[in-house]
């Protein structure tokens, strides 16, 4: 495992962006990492929480819902649902997720969005992420973290134009 400074550019579009809005960040590169359980294993979440995250749409398929939580937390689909005001949810396809967010399953992180031109998904943030002063999320690929705070996070969704929804769960 690699921590890297910012001046290490190992993820060139989200380093640069990171950069263009004077974000505070540090970078751990690492094997490439499926799940929390296997980012926890490498030590990873001893620096900060790492963030859990899920590509959802709805019954018809015309919303799309890229859900931020604590890496532990669960998340019922059904509450999720209705505090969205949605219909049915269910994960989307890995084709929906490359669509949408140029990513991978495995790869999926709301640093997605700079991928997202048409700012077409909406972006739900658990509160219980307001607690943590340092998220690690994915630079949109699974072999490295990114750590920064939810306020830079969430500086980077809404300078992508993604409309931003909060629920607790």
């Amino acid at each position: 495992i690699k921590v890297m400074d910012s001046s290490v550019i190992c993820h060139p579009a989200v380093v640069a962006r990171l950069e263009e809005l004077g974000v505070s960040y540090e970078v751990t590169e690492h094997p490439a990492v499926f799940t929390i359980g296997e980012m926890d294993a490498l030590g990873l979440t001893a620096k900060g929480e790492v963030c859990k995250n899920l590509f959802l749409r709805d019954a018809k398929g015309r919303r799309h819902f890229l859900v931020v939580v604590p890496g532990e937390a669960r998340a019922d689909l059904r509450a999720l649902a209705a505090q969205l005001e949605s219909s049915k949810l269910s994960f989307a396809s890995a084709e929906r997720l490359e669509k949408y967010l140029g990513l991978k399953q495995g790869e999926v992180t709301p640093l997605g969005v700079l991928n997202d031109a048409d700012a077409a998904v909406e972006v739900v943030f658990d509160r219980g992420l307001e607690r943590f002063p340092c998220l690690g999320v994915h630079p949109n690929d699974n072999t490295a973290t990114v750590w920064l705070s939810l306020a830079d996070i969430l500086r980077v969704v809404e300078g992508n134009g993604n409309e931003i929804r909060w629920v607790t769960l």
